[in-house]
């Protein structure tokens, strides 16, 4: 069963074994008080889990459960996943294999 967080209503569920993430941004601003244009910053790898498919199907038909639940924040693969937009707001979706860690609280 698709999840997803009740403070957003996204029209997007993500099929299979891939998973919907909204990236966290990079901090504006260094610890000297420099400010980084948008141009500067890096690509973010970090992101949260706003929706997860069923799951990836294994080679005999059995579904494998996704290690991620929505609300989680991961680590993915810098140039990983489809970048897409909902509701004005900008989202990937992500293969469950892209995604290297969760990160703990």
């Amino acid at each position: 069963m698709t999840q997803t967080t009740e403070k957003t209503k996204v029209q997007l569920r993500p099929l299979g074994g891939r998973v919907l993430v909204r990236r966290i941004e990079a901090q504006e601003k260094l610890k000297g008080g420099i400010i980084l244009p948008d141009t500067a910053k890096k690509k973010e790898e970090r992101a949260e889990v706003v929706a997860v498919g069923m799951g990836k199907k294994d080679k005999s038909g059995k579904v494998i459960p996704m290690p991620v639940k929505v609300g989680d924040v991961i680590l993915m693969d810098k140039y990983s996943g489809q970048d897409v937009q909902a509701n004005d707001e900008e989202f990937v979706i992500v293969r469950q294999d892209d995604i290297i860690a969760i990160v703990e609280k």
